[in-house]
């Protein structure tokens, strides 16, 4: 099967591309597995920080990519919950001890010995992939593949920020940074009531927030018109931190949403933390924040805004991601 394979991680801007285009053998679905057809893949920025390496390597030459939707072709011994020919989804999350205090608890998402898809195991960068029967989601029939496939991460972390925001009811909610997940979540925010000013470079951007009913769209470190009652960071971006937290009304939370973050400057307690202001980091998720989000995407709907490319254009696609080139999320298209 034809796949994209992590080679030595850098630059994507750089001389030697850090992902090659390579043949490997069609995987087989172990026990409690099925296989899945792939029929598009969503380019994350987990993606990108995998292959420059800003992520640590778990595994040498690893497939990534885990916002894949397909159909099931074939399934292991022991799996019955999906039958051949079912539409489901590969996500982020692929396995969980079940046994850790953080498992027993229901915080799945801080399992002391997780697996991920396209870091610990291989992705949907390739014609097929295998996933834990338990991991995969149902695809609902609201969305086409290629609309459901940034569903699966951006969707998914993006809903989790939101409830770490803990943002009340009918409240401002300031977003920094408007990409692939930004603008799913906005749209969950708007459905509930929320006012969600949206604060971003990219003029593109700012234009598809309004667009999706933000209240305002203005520059990255800009302050919002009102005081928030929340915010999320979804740029990887840790100089926007203060301005976001300065941002903040008494009581307001940040939530954090990405798995890397560059250096936070020095925080002034006064400006930034004083009057209960809090920062809250944000890890994976838990399959049920999984099932709650695809249900609410669906029932809103949410309306994904995607770039489609081919599947040659892996590269290409890591390299628009990171020059902020996509509007929405980017979706390869894996299966002609």
């Amino acid at each position: 099967m034809r796949a994209w394979v992590v080679t030595e991680p850098g630059s994507v801007a750089g001389l030697h591309a850090p992902l090659a285009l390579t043949d490997l053998p069609e995987p087989e679905p172990g026990r409690g597995e099925v296989r899945v057809r792939v029929s598009v893949c969503g380019v994350c920025r987990t993606d990108l920080h995998l292959v420059e390496g800003d992520l640590a390597v778990h595994r040498p030459h690893t497939v990534p990519g885990h916002e894949v939707v397909g159909r099931v072709d074939a399934v292991g011994d022991g799996a019955s919950r999906f039958a051949v020919g079912d539409r489901v989804g590969i996500a982020w999350l692929r396995h969980t001890c079940g046994a850790c205090r953080y498992c027993l608890r229901g915080d799945e998402n801080l399992c002391v010995a997780p697996l991920f898809t396209g870091w610990d195991a291989d992705g949907g960068y390739a014609e097929y992939a295998v996933v834990p029967e338990a991991y995969a989601y149902r695809i609902p029939d609201a969305f086409d593949d290629e609309h459901a496939a940034p569903l699966l991460c951006a969707g998914i972390i993006g809903y989790r920020a939101l409830q770490r925001a803990e943002l009340p009811d009918g409240g401002a909610l300031g977003i920094y940074g408007f990409g692939g997940s930004a603008h799913l979540t906005a749209q969950v925010a708007i459905a509930a009531g929320a006012t969600v000013h949206v604060m971003t470079r990219d003029a593109s951007a700012r234009s598809l927030a309004l667009d999706l009913g933000a209240a305002s769209a203005q520059g990255a470190a800009e302050a919002p018109p009102e005081p928030l009652d929340a915010a999320i960071l979804f740029a990887p971006a840790g100089e926007l931190v203060p301005p976001a937290l300065s941002a903040l009304g008494p009581g307001g939370t940040l939530a954090i949403a990405g798995i890397h973050l560059s250096d936070i400057p020095a925080l002034d307690y006064d400006r930034h933390l004083f009057h209960e202001r809090q920062v809250r980091s944000v890890t994976a998720n838990t399959r049920a924040d999984g099932e709650a989000f695809l249900e609410a995407a669906a029932r809103i709907p949410v309306r994904p805004t995607v770039t489609p490319m081919g599947f040659d254009e892996g590269v290409t696609a890591l390299q628009d991601l990171d020059a902020g080139r996509v509007d929405g999320a980017a979706v390869l298209h894996v299966e002609d």
